[in-house]
């Protein structure tokens, strides 16, 4: 594959990371507006990665034809798949247990850049961690969703910044 082909391989990737990101953020809010799923702190922070992700994604597309920015993006695409993932885990076998989600890391981001006065529709965190967990999309917990689509993220983000 010449290079041409790659970037053009690459720049559909980026579009695709940053698609996928930007439905899982919408589903999210139509769950919450309109079926009345409540979100927790972890649920909240799981947005925000998500738009992290589509917003470098974004960038990465913008400036495809540039490699080193290219692959700098795909680099970043994986480290916020990977914290993706790791707190899509924690919500499911830690937080979930617990009755409050006060003080965990989730709720000290979420207050550190108060995010839900400055954004309430998208950021406000009406559930505690073990209500939350309770809710199922097709027999399975959102933060099993979020996990697989964090894990999809990575897996892009991999085939992204594949040499060949």
């Amino acid at each position: 594959m010449n290079r041409t082909a790659k970037a053009q391989v690459q720049a559909r990737l980026l579009v695709l990371i940053c698609l996928g990101s930007l439905a899982a953020v919408s589903a999210a809010l139509i769950e919450q507006h309109v079926f009345g799923v409540r979100p927790c702190p972890w649920c909240v922070l799981q947005r925000l990665e998500f738009l992290l992700i589509a917003l470098v994604a974004g960038l990465g597309w913008a400036v495809h034809r540039v490699r080193p920015a290219r692959m700098l993006a795909f680099a970043l695409l994986f480290v916020l798949g990977v914290c993706g993932v790791a707190s899509a885990y924690y919500q499911h076998e830690v937080a979930s247990q617990m009755a409050s989600c006060a003080m965990t890391l989730a709720d000290r981001i979420l207050t550190t850049f108060q995010l839900e006065t400055a954004v309430p529709p998208l950021f406000m965190v009406t559930a505690s961690c073990s209500e939350a967990s309770q809710y199922r999309l097709l027999g399975m917990s959102y933060e099993i969703w979020s996990g697989a689509l964090f894990s999809a993220t990575l897996l892009l983000a991999l085939i992204g910044l594949r040499k060949r």
